[in-house]
């Protein structure tokens, strides 16, 4: 029997396994013939974009109702080395799996720096599980008094960092009732919030920021985080029981397993058809692959990239095994849904994020998205997966 392990259950390891399993359904490959198995720490796929949310409810699908229904296996254990001479990955429990063909997914993580007291004092969204904790500390907090029970501070003020501090004060206002009043404090190293989302989105975002009465520290960072707060590297003392880290991202550590030079974000070099570039045998998607999607730009980390990602990964690691065509990706269009609270969302279109829609509408756009579009069916029918894991590109978002 042949083997294809996929490293991951986010959005490109999910789609990876469900791509896989409908190609060998396409072929009509004979059960017993090519196993896929997925390899993750936990049972369950995380709609991680949605951490920042109030409401976790939604955030956490078991994969036992993805997977089985189209035979594939999940094996619930951290990869610890990857031998590609080999062909074998190894796990936490000692136990080796051997490969014919391998997708690496492993997705990414928060970049937590060696500040003083941010491992003991910080937290972040970055994991269900982190997003868990956030979630009880605030409503321990809601016990509390004090000016430091009700102020928070964000420490990054990326896409994450802004749609965490857009949304602090209303959970902790419907928290903490009208005993206190919260305080969000946004942090950051550049010298403009949004940063990254370019001169025509930034506008819309400060003014989100500021009708929501969300202060902004820019152009300072964090020189040391405790019990009682943050202080920056300005020397301003900011009292505050809850730090929220949403400073930068990095591929998994995984990638350092494999023979190839990586990206300053920790990534690996695919093809069009996400083979690892002279690596044979492994593919890569999502937050650990640097791809093109088009003649001048590289994939992001982000859904919107790593869902695609992982149902081409599927479908080419079973050609590539079953010496069948393999499929090109690209992908045209590019568009961004940044979600602002109380003052709805803005979502630009293009690398250059030009502003599209706002406020209200942005937001159904933003929570069509967040609530449907980038979830897998969830009938538990294999038709339906299978169906869902078609190689092909939706269209952008109305």
């Amino acid at each position: 029997m042949s083997s294809v392990v996929v490293i991951g259950s986010g959005f490109a390891g999910l789609w990876a396994a469900l791509g896989a399993a409908r190609r060998l359904d396409e072929l009509a490959v004979p059960p017993g013939t090519v196993e896929v198995t997925v390899v993750s720490a936990k049972p369950f796929h995380d709609i991680r974009v949605r951490n920042y949310e109030a409401d976790l409810s939604p955030c956490r699908i078991p994969l036992a109702g993805l997977l089985d229904p189209v035979g594939v296996r999940h094996v619930a254990a951290e990869v610890t080395a990857i031998d590609t001479a080999a062909r074998r990955v190894t796990t936490s429990r000692g136990v080796t799996y051997g490969y014919d063909r391998l997708v690496l997914a492993a997705g990414s993580q928060v970049c937590k720096p060696d500040v003083g007291g941010l491992r003991d004092f910080g937290f972040d969204v970055d994991t269900y599980d982190g997003a868990l904790a956030l979630h009880q500390h605030l409503r321990r907090l809601a016990d509390e008094a004090g000016p430091a029970a009700a102020t928070a501070v964000v420490v990054g003020a990326g896409l994450t960092g802004i749609e965490v501090a857009c949304e602090l004060p209303t959970r902790m206002r419907n928290l903490f009732g009208d005993r206190m009043s919260p305080r969000v404090v946004l942090v950051d190293r550049n010298p403009a919030v949004g940063s990254d989302m370019g001169p025509s989105a930034r506008p819309v975002i400060e003014k989100a920021l500021s009708d929501n009465a969300v202060e902004t520290r820019t152009r300072v960072g964090v020189a040391a985080v405790s019990r009682r707060g943050v202080e920056l590297s300005s020397g301003e003392m900011v009292e505050a029981a809850t730090v929220v880290w949403c400073a930068g991202m990095r591929a998994s550590a995984l990638t350092e397993q494999l023979p190839v030079a990586r990206d300053r974000l920790g990534r690996v070099p695919v093809d069009d058809f996400l083979r690892v570039v002279g690596v044979p045998g492994v593919f890569a998607a999502g937050d650990v692959a640097a791809a093109h999607m088009d003649d001048e730009h590289l994939s992001v980390m982000s859904c919107q990239h790593g869902r695609p990602m992982g149902r081409y990964a599927g479908y080419n690691v079973i050609g590539d095994l079953c010496g069948e065509p393999l499929l090109a990706l690209r992908i045209p269009w590019y568009v961004t849904v940044l979600d602002l609270g109380p003052a709805g969302a803005v979502y630009t279109e293009g690398w250059d994020r030009a502003v599209v829609s706002t406020g209200a509408r942005a937001k159904a756009t933003k929570r069509e998205i967040n609530a449907r579009r980038i979830y897998p069916p969830l009938t538990g029918v294999r038709a339906d997966l299978l169906a869902a894991a078609a190689p092909e590109l939706q269209s952008r978002p109305e």
